[in-house]
């Protein structure tokens, strides 16, 4: 008991606000299961807490493991500045491992961080059918929890493969040292847990706005039958998303985007991470680190508008390839929404005109804190997931429909070619610098060829890739290419199973 009274504190004491309401946060010493969980504000505070560590993952860790593990993002050498390894090897694909474990420290945060979501969430689900409050909120807030379990362990699938799959509450040491469960094992209860999520949360407009829905389970479990190729399965999900008017593209493909205080949550945003400007504690800086560096308190004022801009050294990261700028088709209202360019005084690369992306700055007051929302689905991905959904299954007349949808907003029009691979290029670009395309190159298979062929462009023109004249990569640059990472070695010495 001793012990359980400890995990249950520290669990609770990790809860702070995920959206907007006003929370209590008890005394550690006076909490435990019996005492806490018992009414509706004791369990909206719960997953309020649920929420948190999506701000961290998508603030400083995810992008380093999918958006720079592609070739799509990379970083821009500092050479006045010591070698940052951790990040480096993430994009150069060159992350030591060693008995199917690595030391990486993004690795390990991204891992600890949505393991913490499905603590929080099993302790919410272990004890809300007990509680005595409204059915239908209590419903909302199983439904909450079912879905960001069921997001966490599809994230956690697609980047490690087989993991431990925690249900429970953790109670003891011995509890938290499970045996890997298979990935089919772990899609069985994603799915299980989508399912119900579906059921159980309202529709967007009659949701509070920040939480999961209806449609955001609906998506994310239509998303797991498109890796796993169950394409029926995903287009009855879609069409129920398109089909209740809850949604709709942005005439503009730059409203699509939170901004820092407005636009949040609007009719293209399935679900997104939230963010709020202030001294609050739930700000991001995630802008800061798409930089790159040095640049002057000046020049990030330029960009920021903020009163108080600092210089920035280090090494900038998630810096837009020529790749990807090469990607966007001659007239593609979304590159100049995506894509802008900036001049570094102090740069040692060229002239120091390098690109960064546009769609995460908006001015806002203070340097390191702004409210930008994450996006993690939109409107336009259910359109582009139900035309690869139709066209999987030769319905390539529906599927173009779809797609010209997502391709009109962008100022172009009917897509020629292969509609595959138009189906593949057009996520791409519309959904750039959104932690999307490793997984895209996974599931279709992509990954080693695309991975190795950008990584032989970089070795053979580092110059063009953000090196200046003479640097070059690293010895070990591209040879380590695989679809899934190594578990993180400090979860290794809890767990004698991996």
């Amino acid at each position: 008991m001793k012990n359980s009274y400890k995990i249950i504190a520290l669990f609770l004491g990790l809860l702070v606000s995920g959206c907007d309401d006003a929370l209590t946060i008890f005394p550690e010493d006076s909490l435990s299961t019996p005492t806490f969980f018992k009414t509706e504000s004791d369990f909206v505070q719960a997953v309020n807490g649920a929420y948190v560590p999506l701000r961290t993952i998508n603030n400083q860790a995810k992008h380093y493991l999918t958006e720079m593990h592609s070739d799509n993002t990379y970083y821009a050498r500092n050479t006045a500045f010591g070698a940052t390894e951790q990040q480096e090897d993430l994009a150069d694909h060159s992350v030591p491992s060693d008995g199917g474990i690595t030391a990486n420290r993004w690795v390990t945060e991204t891992y600890v961080e949505y393991y913490k979501i499905i603590a929080r969430t099993n302790q919410i689900l272990a004890t809300v059918d007990e509680a005595n409050f409204a059915e239908d909120s209590k419903a909302n807030i199983k439904g909450q929890a079912l879905f960001l379990r069921a997001y966490s362990y599809f994230d956690l699938v697609q980047l490690f493969g087989s993991l431990p799959m925690h249900l429970v509450p953790v109670l003891s040491r011995e509890d938290a040292a499970l045996p890997l469960s298979t990935v089919e094992e772990l899609y069985a209860q994603i799915i299980l847990d989508s399912r119900q999520a579906v059921e159980l949360l309202p529709v967007k407009s009659q949701q509070q706005a920040g939480r999961a829905t209806s449609g955001a389970a609906r998506t994310l479990l239509a998303n797991v039958h498109i890796v796993r190729e169950e394409w029926a399965a995903a287009e009855t999900l879609l069409k129920e998303v398109v089909n209740s008017q809850e949604y709709r593209l942005m005439a503009d493909y730059g409203d699509a985007f939170s901004g820092n205080s407005e636009n949040k949550n609007n009719m293209e945003s399935i679900f997104e991470v939230q963010y709020k400007e202030g001294a609050e504690g739930l700000q991001g800086n995630f802008l800061y680190n798409f930089l790159p560096r040095p640049i002057s308190a000046q020049e990030v004022g330029a960009l920021t508008s903020t009163s108080n801009p600092q210089p920035l050294n280090g090494e900038g990261n998630n810096i837009p390839t020529p790749d990807i700028i090469e990607a966007y088709e001659d007239g593609d209202l979304r590159k100049d929404h995506s894509i802008q360019y900036i001049g570094l005084s102090e740069s040692f690369w060229n002239n120091g005109v390098y690109p960064i992306i546009k769609k995460y700055v908006e001015p806002h007051a203070l340097h390191q804190n702004h409210g930008m929302n994450w996006p993690i689905y939109r409107y336009a991905e259910v359109l582009l997931f139900l035309a690869e959904s139709l066209n999987e299954q030769g319905k390539n007349v529906e599927a173009t429909t779809y797609l010209t949808q997502v391709r009109a907003r962008a100022g172009l029009g009917a897509a020629t070619g292969d509609l595959e691979m138009a189906i593949f290029n057009e996520r791409r670009v519309e959904l750039a610098f959104e932690n999307k395309r490793w997984f895209d190159l996974v599931r279709t298979g992509r990954a080693i060829e695309v991975i190795s062929q950008h990584g032989q462009r970089i070795v053979a023109n580092p110059n063009a890739y953000y090196y200046p004249v003479g640097a070059a990569p690293r010895g070990n640059a591209f040879s380590n290419i695989t679809e899934h990472y190594a578990l993180p070695a400090s979860e290794s010495s809890l767990n004698p199973n991996f």
